[in-house]
């Protein structure tokens, strides 16, 4: 007979409060096309983006994080002492060690709460989701801060024509807490490791370190490229079109609903070609409320759900209590997705 006390957490958890923050400085198409051969009308056919949020010098990961997360948790009516961990989604905080969670934690004033970042691109807000919902269910914590947070501008390569137009920056946040009914519904995740090409990173860290010039990726002016993320650009659109759809299906059938019971779709806004053909593949009625907030905030990676999210609450879009599908996908590649009530 085990002598370990069982866990005691709540029967079911829910979303209680959502925030976003978008940097100040909204950049059009026009300053894109200063460094790529392309035109405002071929950007937009291909993505549906017209502008998206460039964070200036103070707009830092852990500044936009904070500001997304204090919404939320006013949104949720509890205070930051209540928070008993800080799950924090990003690819763009650079500080290897320590994790941005635990500043985030800190300057929100929480009481020591448990702090960590992952990695899992633009799925991470799903992930992070996941691990709040176990986590306040489990009993290791009542409320649990999820953040999605970038600034894919200092990852963007300016003069690459596939990308240079996709990523803007921004911070969401939701606030996940006890539940009496189902309100986050069974997540269904996973990767294929074998497409981890297909979205990357084109430069390794380490690559610096080595001094060799002539290894790394050079601009127009000869000089040393930073960093940027890269993508096969028809590859990962048939694996998000023909693969994601049914990761979505699998979600509404795990969560024991029907398309028609749905009011609302919030996919990862990484393409609005990709939203269109994954609403007709999942022929979804008219009725449902289909985030595209890409349209003006661009690909925000872990950021864009919360944002979308949060946008369409704002905007009277979608109500509080609505049933939405979720759904990341990205680099890895990895996915997520689940049905939640909106709070």
């Amino acid at each position: 007979m085990s002598k370990i006390r069982p866990s005691k957490g709540a029967p079911y958890a829910r979303i209680l409060g959502v925030g976003g923050y978008r940097p100040t400085r909204v950049v059009p198409n026009e300053v894109i096309l200063e460094k790529i051969d392309s035109s405002d009308e071929w950007i937009r056919s291909r993505s549906g983006i017209e502008t998206r949020h460039w964070a200036g010098p103070e707009e830092t990961v852990a500044a936009m994080a904070v500001e997304a997360s204090g919404k939320a948790i006013a949104d949720a009516g509890i205070g930051a002492e209540q928070i008993g961990a800080v799950v924090v989604s990003t690819v763009s905080h650079f500080s290897q060690t320590p994790a941005v969670a635990t500043e985030i934690a800190d300057k929100l004033g929480t009481n020591k709460a448990a702090a960590f970042d992952i990695s899992a691109g633009c799925a991470g807000f799903g992930y992070g989701l996941t691990l709040a919902k176990g986590m306040v269910v489990e009993g290791s914590a009542e409320y649990v801060l999820v953040i999605g947070v970038e600034r894919l501008s200092d990852l963007t390569d300016l003069e690459d024509r596939a990308t240079a137009f996709l990523f803007g920056d921004g911070a969401g946040a939701v606030v996940v807490g006890p539940s009496k009914e189902p309100a986050i519904g069974p997540s269904v995740w996973g990767s294929e490791g074998d497409k981890s090409e297909t979205i990357k990173q084109t430069v390794p860290w380490d690559r610096f370190r080595l001094g060799d010039v002539s290894k790394l990726p050079l601009d127009s002016d000869g000089n040393v490229k930073f960093p940027a993320i890269t993508q096969e650009g028809q590859a990962v659109f048939r694996w998000a079109v023909f693969e994601m759809a049914k990761v979505a299906q699998q979600a509404l059938d795990a969560a024991g609903i029907t398309p028609d019971d749905l009011d609302v779709f919030i996919p990862h806004q990484a393409n609005v070609r990709i939203i269109d053909s994954m609403v007709k593949t999942l022929k979804l009625p008219e009725h449902v409320t289909v985030a595209r907030d890409i349209r003006t905030t661009g690909n925000t990676s872990a950021a864009s759900i919360p944002l979308a999210m949060e946008r369409l609450l704002a905007t009277g879009e979608a109500k509080s209590g609505d049933t939405a599908l979720v759904i990341g996908f990205g680099a890895g590649l990895v996915y997520a997705a689940t049905v939640v009530t909106l709070p």
